[in-house]
């Protein structure tokens, strides 16, 4: 506005009406991911999966989930992180009651001998998936409130070991082995990013290590798998048969692939072509420059959310931070996992490729994961624009202006000299002008 013929700044923009904005080097990986496992799901699932189904059969459900989890993600990134922390300590409830429904007649599933699934009538979800995002969300809520306890009693660092112990136990029930180890390794490296020190985790990984070697030494199966996994050759068409075809597939992709759709290990050769051993279908059609690919996008993806929690930590805003560093372990360990088991240096886990693999529970609860991290991102810009303008405010305050005590009294709009205790100008009113209108002559003043 131009009162009097004078330009006047237009009031400034209030900092909690800022908008923020969502991480793009996180939102790339993400979609450039998913897109991945669209044309990957599309090309490995071509000859049914081994499950006598029509060619598009997978690919189609792998988009209907894929959209499902996109709406998914939309609802969490409108979420505020404060009412996400609110109602952490329910979430941790809710993991325990989701991991007991599988047990309870006409509500849980079994499939292949494994008791996981929850029964949703046309359709079946994992536990553990959703389990996964709670556990991480209280898991952040905790190390907030308790980060300098946990560095510096037993007593805080053994709670979220106690918690975290108790649902590998109603996991192995299941069984699930591999949700296990990944459970395990994300609360013992955030104990460590929360301010735990090494020497004090030593302890309770010496004591977890020979149980769950144990675990799969008196079980058979388990101990086939690590047999197998060491020799895979020794029994080709037996224990080894997954690892072999995997490694065969792998073998000839090369540098550059088959190329895409001729692939001749997923054609009822290699089982679980299209969600477990999907690496393996990438590999041979893709070659070591497709392989090379997916890596770095994996890398781009856990290293930025990495970083995010980083930079949320030395705002303060140590819930968002924690989120960043659980997702972002959980991103890490699992695609870690799934790539060993394919190119056969970690024994067999039935762990999927996130946001490449085909499958339900897990493309939604990645998806939703991928939205809790966005909204991280959003709300760190937000708040790192804020004090951006913060400081900018301030620094325009004192550009140019000598010290208080050196600032010489000021003319009044009458001409009076009139100051304050402070020796700052004070606005007088002046018959026929509006108290704002004088402020306005005053500014001028100064400015000059």
């Amino acid at each position: 506005m131009r009162p009097f013929g004078f330009d006047i700044q237009p009031q400034a923009t209030r900092r909690d009406e800022l908008g923020g904005r969502f991480d793009p080097w996180l939102l790339a990986a993400m979609v450039l991911l998913a897109c991945l496992g669209v044309v990957m799901v599309g090309s490995a699932a071509i000859a049914g999966g081994g499950q006598n189904a029509g060619p598009w059969h997978f690919l189609g459900r792998h988009a209907i989930f894929l959209g499902g989890g996109l709406v998914l993600a939309v609802l969490v990134m409108r979420l505020e992180l404060k009412l996400v922390e609110k109602y952490s300590h329910y979430l941790l409830l809710a993991c325990f009651v989701l991991l007991a429904l599988v047990w309870l007649p006409m509500v849980g599933k079994s499939v292949n001998g494994a008791r996981r699934w929850i029964n949703l009538g046309p359709a079946s979800f994992q536990a553990v998936e959703l389990v996964k995002v709670f556990y991480i969300v209280w898991l952040a809520s905790y190390l907030k409130r308790f980060n300098e306890d946990v560095a510096a009693t037993w007593v805080a660092m053994l709670k979220p070991a106690g918690v975290v112990v108790l649902l590998v136990v109603m996991l192995l029930t299941q069984p699930d082995f591999g949700s296990s180890v990944l459970l395990f390794g994300i609360t013992a490296c955030m104990l460590l990013l929360g301010g735990a020190p090494f020497k004090r985790l030593i302890l309770p990984v010496l004591v977890l290590v020979p149980g769950l070697v144990a675990l799969v030494i008196f079980e058979p199966y388990r101990m086939r798998r690590v047999t197998s996994f060491m020799d895979p050759w020794q029994d080709q068409l037996g224990a080894g048969y997954q690892l072999s075809n995997a490694l065969m597939a792998i073998g000839r992709g090369e540098w550059f692939g088959v190329g895409l759709g001729g692939s001749v290990q997923k054609l009822s050769y290699l089982p679980e072509a299209h969600t477990d051993f999907i690496f393996s279908v990438i590999a041979e059609e893709l070659g070591l420059v497709g392989v090379c690919v997916v890596l770095a996008l994996y890398a781009l993806l856990a290293g930025r959310a990495f970083w995010l929690g980083l930079r949320c930590v030395e705002m303060k805003r140590h819930f968002s931070g924690y989120i960043a560093f659980g997702i972002a372990l959980w991103m890490a360990l699992q695609s870690f996992v799934s790539m060993g088991v394919n190119l056969g240096v970690l024994p067999t886990k039935g762990l999927t490729l996130p946001l490449v693999s085909y499958g339900g529970s897990s493309v939604l609860m990645t998806c939703a994961a991928m939205g809790l991290l966005l909204r991280v991102s959003y709300e760190y810009d937000r708040a790192a624009r804020q004090v951006a303008i913060r400081r900018g405010v301030t620094a325009a305050a004192t550009v140019g202006q000598p010290p208080l005590a050196s600032q010489p009294p000021m003319p009044a709009a009458d001409g009076n000299v009139r100051a304050t205790s402070r020796q700052r100008a004070r606005v007088e009113p002046v018959l026929g002008r509006s108290p704002a209108e004088s402020a306005a002559l005053a500014a001028l003043r100064r400015a000059r």
